[in-house]
């Protein structure tokens, strides 16, 4: 692609989960449904569903009230910032990633996804008695630098220096499933669905494969990476993808089309399928 690009060290294997289980400063958080947590999870595992929590209003307010949230919740499954948190779900999903994103979007420095999931420990024993908690007052440091809001996005569509994915299903991209006021895409967004980015057995593909497939759709290094889908969770899952790839700057849209396809004032295109 022209340039080294560095790895991010957001994804940690099976070997690694078993090498470091029972370090003092590991906490890891199941980002599955509660039904499936209470079913069975890795023991010692907090439970943090991240579908219902969010927020699609990235203005300065919504910023600020999703932030407050964040606090709330983190500080409630006991996390204080010194310490790794691994997030994981049934494989290598979007919950898991939304989980570890917004950790890392709160300033906190060693988020990471469990690459596999449950997939990648499978024999581990898994418990049905969850752990007792001691709250804390974790307080963010946000990184703006890896998330974009609405107003952002409309100061640089078009500039070269800016690439746009859109990594809803291709029914969402065409307009044929339209779930906003709105059916369509961000103009001059790149598309590839999120799952394009795992292996067929549920783990994110290897670094040197997803550069050669990141760079035939034509994002590139140099570029700022702006990924985007309907909640901001596929989309945190290609944010992943792309460190994991060594793309250096990327920004989760996490209002996604929840947000723009129910603003009037904003421009949309229609993709239309190839015949």
């Amino acid at each position: 692609m022209g340039q080294k690009m560095a790895q991010a060290k957001l994804l940690v294997e099976g070997r690694w989960f078993r090498a470091h289980r029972h370090d003092r400063n590991l906490i890891l958080v199941d980002t599955r449904a509660a039904d499936d947590y209470w079913k069975g999870h890795l023991k010692g595992a907090r439970h943090f569903d991240p579908f219902p929590f969010h927020y699609t209003n990235t203005d300065e307010r919504g910023t600020r009230e999703f932030r407050m949230q964040l606090e709330l919740i983190f500080s409630a499954i006991g996390i204080t910032g010194r310490e790794t948190v691994v997030f994981y779900e049934n494989d290598s999903g979007m919950r898991a990633a939304r989980g570890a994103w917004l950790l890392e979007w709160m300033g906190h420095r060693r988020a990471r996804m469990l690459d596999g999931g449950l997939r990648a420990v499978a024999g581990e024993r898994l418990s049905k008695l969850a752990p007792t908690i001691k709250p804390t007052q974790f307080k963010g440091s946000p990184r703006d630098e890896i998330a974009a809001s609405a107003s952002y996005l409309i100061e640089r569509l078009g500039r070269p220096e800016v690439q746009i994915f859109d990594v809803r299903s291709d029914e969402e991209y065409f307009g044929e499933r339209v779930r906003a006021r709105r059916g369509g895409a961000i103009p001059g967004a790149v598309h590839r669905d999120w799952t394009g980015s795992n292996t067929a057995q549920g783990y994110v593909k290897p670094a040197g494969e997803l550069r050669a497939e990141f760079a035939a759709l034509g994002l590139r290094p140099d570029a700022e990476i702006i990924p985007y889908c309907q909640g901001g969770y596929r989309s945190a899952h290609a944010y992943v993808a792309l460190k994991q790839a060594g793309y250096p700057r990327v920004r989760n849209y996490w209002g996604s089309w929840a947000e723009w396809g129910n603003r009037d004032e904003v421009p949309i295109e229609h993709p239309v399928r190839r015949k």
